[in-house]
């Protein structure tokens, strides 16, 4: 099937998020471990809220997170679905 005709189906959508937000999900706590680790083994958690979040920074930081989690959630679900309909042939 096509992926236009994937994405029609409720199926689709729900692997979709069963991808997508784990994903997004990881993808945040190892960035957070990247950018901040030795703040977070400290213990001194406004320092990395300084760093990662205020000022605007939790747009730099959230949107190519987002970015990748959608398109790794769509690649993903449409090739789970893909695999599904052949089993059922």
């Amino acid at each position: 099937m096509a992926f236009l005709d994937n994405v029609k189906q409720p199926k689709f959508w729900k692997m979709f998020i069963n991808f997508a937000i784990p994903f997004f999900l990881f993808v945040i706590i190892f960035s957070l471990f990247i950018n901040s680790s030795s703040s977070i083994f400290s213990g001194e958690f406004s320092e990395v809220f300084k760093q990662n979040f205020t000022e605007g920074k939790w747009k730099v930081f959230f949107a190519p997170k987002l970015f990748l989690s959608t398109l790794y959630g769509l690649y993903m679900a449409n090739k789970n679905i893909k695999s599904l309909y052949k089993k059922n042939k």
